[in-house]
């Protein structure tokens, strides 16, 4: 595996960041349109200074097999707005109570919990509105938007990470098993990461094959995301997370360094990780950035 993250893909995330945020900011409602204060919280947590990585896995998935990264923006978007409203709950007092989130104060902080609440709702709901434009995605038929759409709505939802989240909570403190932990991580973070590669897949008009070679990729990245995710937790630097850490300890959470130790953990992350790169084996160097970004997920800080 490569020692370092290539300059090229660090421009290559760049750009597709600025690209995702010009079109969320042309999509969504202002902070000045009715009714003003909950637009301002959605906005508030949605530009907030996220990494784009799923709406970027859209993108790169559908240039994969010779789609338009601008014709299945609107999908891209999509996967952003479901995870921000996640994250949105995520931090609520009932869930994991916390107080900063990207190195801001939670939504709940600033706007109140009802408010949050209403926003991160509202947010899942825009997911679907702009999956539904047939005028932001002229050049994907009718058929893929359905698709795509289902394909993300059941990613969402409580066989997808609702799911994932319900029993992550009902685990708390109790003796955990390989199984269920591979299910919590899958879930609740793997499904909408997955669902990012598939749509995009989709609606960049992936034959079968390829569809079923970009779902390989995005189940074994999904979960090299997790456990990364969880190493973070014990070996991270709040500077650079933006949260705080050692949190999954305290609340007793289930993890694989809990479960299998930190050298154990890091090797499976990289196993997971040849095993997504090797799903995509077959593809050309149109896949670059999906082989690149699983590196890059490998060796993150933050």
């Amino acid at each position: 595996m490569q020692k370092r993250i290539d300059l090229n893909l660090l421009k290559y995330l760049e750009r597709r960041r600025s690209m995702v945020d010009r079109a969320l900011k042309r999509w969504i409602p202002g902070e000045n349109e009715f009714p003003r204060e909950v637009h301002k919280a959605m906005r508030y947590s949605l530009f907030a200074g996220g990494k784009r990585i799923r709406p970027i896995l859209t993108l790169a998935a559908a240039e994969a097999v010779g789609g338009r990264a601008a014709d299945v923006l609107p999908a891209a978007c999509s996967l952003e707005l479901i995870h921000t409203y996640s994250l949105i709950h995520d931090d609520l007092p009932a869930m994991d109570n916390d107080d900063l989130r990207r190195g801001k104060p939670t939504s709940h902080k600033i706007f109140g919990e009802a408010l949050a609440i209403l926003a991160g709702d509202a947010l899942l709901t825009e997911a679907f509105h702009l999956l539904t434009r047939a005028d932001l995605m002229k050049n994907v038929s009718p058929r893929r938007r359905l698709q795509a759409t289902c394909q993300i709505a059941r990613a969402a939802g409580s066989l997808g990470m609702v799911g994932g989240q319900v029993m992550d909570i009902l685990s708390e403190g109790k003796e955990m098993e390989r199984h269920l932990l591979e299910y919590i991580h899958s879930h609740k973070t793997g499904a909408l990461i997955t669902a990012s590669v598939c749509a995009g897949a989709i609606a960049g008009g992936a034959a079968a094959r390829q569809y079923k070679a970009l779902n390989g990729y995005g189940e074994k990245l999904g979960l090299a995301f997790q456990i990364i995710d969880d190493l973070l937790d014990v070996q991270g630097d709040v500077s650079k997370l933006g949260k705080a850490v050692r949190k999954d300890n305290i609340q007793k959470k289930a993890t694989y360094p809990a479960l299998l130790g930190i050298s154990s953990s890091h090797r499976l992350a990289e196993s997971l990780v040849e095993e997504a790169l090797a799903c995509i084996e077959s593809f050309n160097q149109r896949a670059n950035p999906l082989r690149e970004i699983a590196q890059f997920i490998l060796k993150r800080t933050n």
